[in-house]
Order: C-alpha cells, then sequence, then structure tokens
C-alpha cells in the first residue's frame, strides 16, 4: 500500500478542480453558461474546492499532502493570472 501523507498526492489533488473546471466550463459549456459572464467564478470555484481538500487534510495530519494541494493551488493560480493579464 502507499503513503496517502505524500507531496506528490498532494500536487496531484490540487491540480484536480482546476482541470476539471476547466473541462467542465470550456469544453463541455463552450461559454454558453449564464455564469460564464464573469470571468473569475471557475476560477474561484476552484481555489474554494482546494481550500475544502486543503482543511480536510490538515484536520487529518496530512502535512505533505496539505503542502503539496498548497503549491498545486499557487501554482494553478499564478498561472491563471499570467496567462489572463497577457
Amino acid at each position: 500500500m502507499f503513503n496517502r501523507n505524500n507531496t506528490i498526492i498532494g500536487v496531484i489533488l490540487g491540480c484536480l478542480p482546476p482541470l476539471l473546471l476547466w473541462l467542465i466550463f470550456v469544453i463541455f459549456l463552450k461559454n454558453d453558461a449564464i455564469i460564464m459572464d464573469k470571468p473569475a467564478i471557475p476560477y474561484l470555484i476552484a481555489i474554494a474546492m482546494n481550500l475544502l481538500m486543503l482543511r480536510y487534510c490538515a484536520r487529518k495530519h496530512f502535512d505533505l499532502t496539505s503542502r503539496g494541494i498548497m503549491i498545486a493551488t499557487f501554482a494553478c493560480m499564478l498561472l491563471i493570472a499570467i496567462f489572463k493579464f497577457r
């Protein structure tokens, strides 16, 4: 069995919500949803999902997994900010 308290698992878990929301909002909805009138909403939802996962892992004392989720959250949001401001 693998160790659940792992930074790599945290990074993977932290990248899932932004990727999932990108698939939902861009590919499936094709910008037809009313919520897409506000371009920051999908990213705020992804941050909220990551914060919930971060809170859960912190309460379970998965420190390395929490660190991985935090790293992925900051990296994804930094990439989004860079590409949105260009």
